[in-house]
């Protein structure tokens, strides 16, 4: 497991607010350190797989304005069969395998309500092993996952362990 100290999630949250800002920008920012060994930082970070630096598309900015999460009750032999098919669609932008009423959930992109619904009974119920969706327009998302953080929590267990043992 990654060693984490309140620098790397400095820097982690740096970069979510800019994944392109440099590392001069991110050692000024944190006053307290050097731009090479943020640069350090940052590459064993993305080495050790903690993060991945990549672009965000939103869909909107293509026309892509309506969005609808959809949960799949699926054969139980066939869940991971089904999770893998829908990831290779291209209007799917979030595949994931769950545990209790559904089985897989997505999240899906697409022009208009039309869209989702031709994707939905054309494609998605067609799939070997779906026996069952529930779909939900999302008309709004207030946080998506590229946008979260390190919780509070963690970060102020990390400063515990950082400080110095008192001697009694």
């Amino acid at each position: 497991m990654y060693n984490f100290d309140k620098i790397d999630i400095k820097i982690v949250n740096l970069l979510l607010e800019d994944g392109r800002m440099p590392a001069s920008e991110i050692a000024r920012r944190l006053g307290s350190i050097s731009e090479r060994s943020v640069r350090y930082r940052i590459d064993r970070m993305v080495n050790e797989g903690v993060v991945q630096i990549s672009a965000v598309a939103r869909p909107q900015a293509f026309g892509l304005t309506t969005i609808a999460d959809i949960w799949m009750e699926v054969e139980s032999d066939r869940i991971l069969e089904v999770a893998k098919k829908m990831a290779e669609f291209d209007r799917v932008s979030y595949v994931a395998c769950g545990i209790g009423q559904s089985d897989v959930s997505i999240q899906i992109v697409a022009k208009d309500t039309a869209e989702i619904y031709q994707f939905v009974t054309e494609v998605v119920r067609k799939v070997p092993g779906v026996r069952k969706t529930t779909t939900s327009i999302v008309p709004l998302i207030l946080k998506d996952v590229y946008q979260w953080r390190v919780p509070e929590e963690i970060v102020r267990e990390i400063s515990e362990k950082e400080r110095p043992a008192s001697s009694d």
